[in-house]
């Protein structure tokens, strides 16, 4: 960590050469001496950070590195800051403290340039001390070397593992032998993956040592790649295993063979026979390239086991025919069985007291479904007898983590993925762990706090939002982050940390001073943390000493209010970088705000603020601005002095509704946001919804090259032309929403559109004279809204053969008393049809949406039967009926006539009110 922290100052101190070359002149010796230190320094901190524990010599040095790292952050953030006071002010005020204040702007150079040179000192001095008192690793210290006997003792372990002792394993184990003795000839990889503790070993060790899978194969090898390998030592263990499967004596002089001696053995060997290998713990796709020369295909039906942390391993093809295994967490039921196993075996049936049960619940759920986790924490519960023992683990569950020897390997193992992360990817993973336990994370939020955090490395020719939605798949390809929700073109949407893997990364940012979660509970004595999350709040938010060092302040305490966050408390974070105050209910936005000049990330989405301060251009930094769900109705006009803001999300949903699902059945869906004519000013500008239209909107737009999203609300059929000569100079544009001013107004887009190669989603909310001939050009588009359309005219053929459509919601877009899906639609995955007043029946074709999973019928009240064709739809998960004819729901109940065609859906829901209730039944 420590060598991350350095890594990225020492960017920053570089940038700040680069961009604030005149302001920082006085004292560029320094830093140019602070900044040649800190690269020194780098080599060794890389060493320190491989090693996974150290002496506590060790460990100082680290920390007292990390901690002069952070000082050099405080002194130059300290000294841009007071340039910054100097500089804001009036033109008068800046001639006064030309001359009347000079003499104190020359002090605070010379205390800044004696502050650098006092730490220089400092970190000069650590060597030294370091040879005086003979710091560094010494025996003792556990190494990687120690966690890969971790490792390899835990795969032994798992072949002598009693069946009786295992819950929920037996499916995963058939489906396993399924693809190990079917009758494909040619040679197969089957991947299992999962993150770490996830009984990928367990499930393959079980199945790797079942006799009938053993009299399937000729010969038979188990090896333990992990982290650190040696191919030439790979192939001597599988000259040994196979040998020993057969009962064999191996050649006595194996160990003196060169690696062209073993390989000629090995293929020698397997010429003619068809073999088993599993390949336990890879880490990397390359052991493959290694390992393939000695395994050749000889079609005699032979098979390799992988398993894996990482999604990109197990989805290599590896050039043969192969399967992906993703191990799932263990259900509730299955949870709680094995932990009653573990926890209470000395009881009759292994059964759970009553009295204990409450406590066992919590940390069961604290597992949520992770063998290893469940198994240990059993373990050393087995050991406490009394209730309140009990209880103290579940007070203080993260203390045992760390300090709990019986808990050691969970820590040990679950950490490997951390430790393989590359620095920047350690810092946006810890990042995660400051939002509430269970939260799903949204992919837009997560990765626009990591580029305002300073965690995203600048690559040539990609913008920072590709860079670190890189990390962000990067991180779930290796287990680390759990998907919650993809969006149309298979990006994680939503993700979300493993409760234990949240616990370990608070551990390692509190130790690391990264982060601290405050929760009302704790008296806060002193903050040495440069980044705080409040996710409680017991009375007011207090000040508290070490506030200034704060960069990062993120709040989930929705109860926090105007009174609670103050101008006062705001002073205290003059150097934050970001401000995160989502969903929390304040009512106004503290004037002190606009002082923030270091400010980069400010999020107000759902607060109950009225209008930003007047002075707001002060955020000369600021590049990300989110008003979403607040009440501001229109934008100063200083917004045009926030040259760097590169996002801008401003809308209103209209009503009491979230979200479109909600407020469906109304024409206006939200309301736009005025903003003056000089916003046209924001040239970095990527995102910016939704504006409302007013005079020359249409036309400024297009001055906004780098937009990448646009919305436009009270859009007019006279703003027809510059609009589309607007959206033609567009050329990076995703994404684009036109909402017309009312349901009579229609919606200017006959023109001829501009090519848009790059568009994946398009909304488009009003009246449409007739279907537009250039939606079939849409190529990229994954997502369609049309709401409000009114079509008189069948809308699907200009649609059907959108070869990335994969949403495709239709609310009041056609008046016809039919809908027939004949043909197309290859990749539709969700398909909602909102207030059809005519529509009679819904016709799909077979061989059409063959990829549908949802489909969502709602307020059709003319329906006759549910959509005809039902049966088709071989990969639908869920089928939605709400505000239909009770007609179309009775057929279709058990024994109904209709029931036949939707009996392999596995959930039909049917929503209707009952006493004024929005309610619902599953009929499937």
């Amino acid at each position: 960590m420590a060598s991350s922290v350095t890594d990225l100052l020492i960017g920053k101190i570089v940038a700040i050469l680069e961009n604030e070359g005149t302001t920082i002149a006085s004292v560029r010796d320094e830093v140019d001496s602070i900044k040649e230190e800190l690269r020194s320094m780098k080599a060794f901190l890389v060493d320190a950070e491989a090693s996974t524990a150290k002496t506590e010599g060790e460990k100082l040095r680290v920390e007292s590195i990390r901690d002069l790292a952070y000082d050099v952050e405080d002194i130059i953030d300290e000294f841009m800051y007071h340039m910054y006071e100097k500089q804001s002010g009036s033109r008068f005020s800046r001639r006064l403290h030309k001359t009347i204040c000079f003499p104190k702007c020359l002090w605070f150079r010379r205390k800044t340039a004696k502050r650098l040179q006092k730490i220089t000192k400092k970190i000069k001095d650590i060597p030294g001390r370091n040879q005086r008192y003979g710091v560094g690793l010494v025996a003792g210290a556990t190494t990687s070397e120690d966690i890969h006997k971790l490792v390899q003792n835990q795969a032994e372990s798992s072949f002598f593992i009693m069946e009786n002792e295992l819950v929920g394993i037996e499916g995963k184990k058939q489906i396993l032998m399924g693809w190990l003795m079917d009758e494909e000839q040619h040679q197969t990889v089957i991947s299992v993956v999962g993150m770490g503790g996830s009984g990928k070993t367990t499930l393959v060790a079980k199945t790797f040592n079942n006799e009938r899978v053993k009299r399937h194969f000729d010969c038979y090898a188990w090896i333990t790649v992990s982290q650190t390998y040696a191919v030439v030592d790979l192939f001597r263990s599988l000259i040994m295993e196979f040998h020993k499967s057969r009962k064999e004596d191996f050649p006595a002089n194996l160990n003196a063979m060169s690696r062209k001696e073993l390989l000629e053995l090995l293929v020698n060997y397997l010429e003619s026979k068809k073999y088993l290998v599993v390949l336990d713990d890879v880490w990397d796709i390359k052991i493959w390239r290694e390992i393939k020369v000695s395994l050749q295909e000889r079609q005699l039906g032979s098979r390799i086991i992988v398993t894996t942390r990482k999604e990109d391993v197990a989805s290599n093809s590896f050039g043969v025919r192969s399967h992906v295994h993703h191990i799932q967490p263990l259900l509730k039921n299955e949870a709680w069985e094995l932990f009653c196993k573990k926890s209470f075996s000395s009881n009759e049936h292994k059964t759970c007291p009553p009295d204990f049960a409450s406590l066992a619940c919590q940390l069961v759920e604290k597992c949520e479904g992770l063998p290893l986790a469940i198994v240990a924490l059993g373990g050393l519960m087995s050991s406490k007898k009394l209730l309140d023992q009990w209880q103290q683990v579940c007070n203080s569950l993260n203390w045992h983590l760390d300090n709990n020897p019986l808990l050691d390997h969970v820590k040990h193992i679950l950490l490997l993925s951390f430790n393989d992360l590359p620095s920047q990817l350690k810092h946006c993973f810890l990042y995660c762990s400051l939002f509430p336990e269970d939260f799903s994370i949204k992919r837009k939020r997560l990765i626009r706090l990591w580029i305002a955090e300073g965690f995203v490395e600048n690559v040539k020719g990609i913008t920072p939002e590709e860079v670190a939605d890189g990390y962000l798949w990067e991180l779930c390809f290796r287990s680390m982050l759990q998907v919650v929700e993809r969006n149309g073109t298979g990006r994680p949407k939503e993700v979300k940390m493993h409760d234990l893997m949240r616990d370990l990364a608070l551990l390692t940012a509190e130790k690391e001073k990264f982060g601290l979660v405050y929760d009302g509970r704790e008296v806060m004595e002193d903050i040495s943390t440069r980044r705080l999350s409040i996710h409680k709040l017991e009375g007011e938010f207090k000040s508290w000493p070490g506030m200034s060092k704060i960069r990062s302040l993120l709040g989930f305490a929705t109860d926090m209010s105007s009174l609670t966050f103050s101008n006062t408390l705001v002073c205290q974070f003059k150097l934050l970088r970001t401000l995160d105050l989502e969903d929390v209910q304040i009512g106004k936005l503290p004037g002190a705000v606009v002082y923030l000049f270091n400010l980069r990330y400010l999020n107000l989405k759902g607060t109950l603020i009225e209008e930003l301060p007047k002075s707001i251009g002060r955020l000369r930094n600021l590049q990300f601005l989110n008003l979403w769900r607040t009440k501001i109705e229109s934008l100063p006009p200083a917004i045009a002095k926030l040259l760097n803001l590169r996002h801008l999300i401003v809308y209103r949903f209209t009503g009491n509704h979230l979200d479109f699902t909600e407020n469906r059945l109304a024409f206006k869906l939200a309301s736009g946001t005025r903003a003056p004519s000089n916003i046209c000013k924001l040239q970095k500008l990527q995102c910016l919804s939704i504006i409302e239209s007013e005079g020359d909107t249409g036309r400024l737009i297009g001055n906004m090259t780098q937009l990448r999203s646009i919305g436009i609300s009270n859009v007019k059929e006279r703003d027809e032309i510059d609009l589309w000569v607007s959206i033609e100079k567009l050329n990076l544009l995703q994404s684009l929403i036109l909402m017309a001013s009312n349901e009579e107004e229609i919606l200017p887009v006959k023109a001829q559109c501009p090519p848009l190669p790059h568009l994946q989603k398009l909304y488009l909310i009003g009246k449409l004279q007739n279907v537009i001939p250039w939606f079939s050009s849409l190529h990229s588009l994954t997502t369609l809204l049309l709401h409000w359309s009114r079509l008189e005219e069948d809308l699907l053929l200009q649609i059907e053969a959108l070869p990335n459509l994969t949403k495709l919601y239709l609310r009041n877009a056609y008046v016809g008393d039919e809908l027939c899906f004949r043909r197309g639609f290859v990749k539709l995955e969700r398909l909602e049809l909102f207030n059809f007043a005519s529509l009679k029946n819904i016709t799909i074709d077979e061989g059409v949406m063959p990829n549908l999973r949802y489909l969502w019928v709602d307020s059709c009240m003319q329906l006759k039967t549910v959509p005809l064709g039902l049966e088709y739809l071989s990969n639908l998960q869920t089928l939605g009926l709400e505000n239909v004819p009770m007609e179309v729901i009775r057929p279709i109940r058990k024994g109904g006539v209709n029931r036949s065609k939707v009996q392999h859906i596995p959930e039909i829901k049917h929503f209707f009110l009952r006493s004024s209730k929005r309610v619902y039944e599953n009929l499937a």
